[in-house]
C-alpha cells in the first residue's frame, strides 16, 4: 500500500469519516474513496452499499474484479433524556456494539447509578455539541419531552447529518415540534428526517418493548434495508 494512502487512511479515521479502498485485482491499482465522496465515483452504488454494511467485499466491475476495503468509524447512538427508555434501550445499543452516551441536563436522572457502563453527561445538549459536533455515523434518540433539551439535539442531529434522528412523543406532540422547529427556519426537507413517534410500530407498550423499537428501526435506518410491508407494496 502507497505511504500517501496510509497516511489518508489515518486521516480519515480520526476525523470519523467513513472510506473505500478499491484495489484493482488485475493491475494492483488502488485509489481511496472518501465516504462523502462516493457519488463521483464509477463504482458509486457498490461502494455506498458496503459502506452501509461496514463490510469489505470483492465484486466484479467492468475492468475486471476489485476488491473493497470498507472502514467506517464506531457507530454511536446519542440519547437525550435519561430516562425509563433510555435505561432499557443503553444495554440493548451496546449489545448491538454501538458506543453510547446519555445526555441529561437533570443530574438526579443522569447517574451512574442509572446508567451503569455507560458515558453519561450532566449538561444541556447545546453545550455538548458545540464541544462535540456529531456525524453521519451518530444515531440521535430524543427521549426527554422538554423541548429545551430535544431542540437542540434534534438541531445538532440535522447540522451533523446524523444517519437517524428518532423523538418519543405522539403525533400531536410532533406536530408542535415541528412548529417550533420551523420557527426557527429548519426546511420542512429537513424536518422529514425525524422519525416521530419513534420506534418500528410493533405495538410497543413497556419502555422494554419500546427500546426495543427504537433499535430496531435505528438499525434499518443505518442498513436503509425496507420493511417486508414496503417491499410487498
Amino acid at each position: 500500500m502507497r505511504a500517501d494512502i496510509l497516511v489518508a487512511l489515518d486521516a480519515e479515521s480520526r476525523s470519523r469519516h467513513g472510506s473505500v479502498l478499491v484495489t484493482d485485482l488485475e493491475t494492483g491499482v488502488q485509489r481511496l474513496v472518501r465516504d462523502d465522496a462516493i457519488g463521483d465515483d464509477p463504482l458509486a452504488p457498490q461502494l455506498a452499499a458496503q459502506l452501509r454494511l461496514g463490510k469489505s467485499a470483492l465484486i466484479e466491475a467492468p475492468g475486471g474484479n476489485v476488491f473493497l476495503r470498507v472502514r467506517v468509524p464506531k457507530l454511536r447512538l446519542m440519547v437525550l433524556g435519561a430516562v425509563h427508555i433510555a435505561q432499557a434501550l443503553v444495554p440493548m445499543a451496546r449489545l448491538a456494539n454501538y458506543d453510547v452516551t446519555v445526555i441529561d441536563p437533570r443530574s438526579a436522572f443522569a447517574t451512574p447509578e442509572r446508567f451503569p457502563d455507560c458515558e453519561i453527561i450532566a449538561e444541556w445538549p447545546q453545550a455538548v455539541f458545540a464541544a462535540e459536533p456529531l456525524d453521519r455515523y451518530t444515531a440521535m434518540i430524543v427521549l426527554s419531552h422538554i423541548p429545551d433539551i430535544d431542540d437542540e439535539g434534534i438541531k445538532a442531529a440535522l447540522a451533523g447529518e446524523c444517519f437517524y434522528i428518532g423523538a418519543l412523543g405522539s403525533r400531536k406532540t410532533q406536530a408542535k415540534r415541528l412548529e417550533r422547529l420551523r420557527a426557527e427556519n429548519i426546511p420542512d426537507a429537513a424536518l422529514a428526517r425525524i422519525h416521530a413517534p419513534i420506534g418500528l410500530d410493533i405495538g410497543a407498550v413497556s419502555a422494554a418493548e419500546i427500546a426495543i423499537a427504537i433499535l430496531a428501526e435505528v438499525i434499518a435506518a443505518r442498513r436503509q434495508k425496507p420493511l417486508r410491508s414496503e417491499q410487498a407494496a
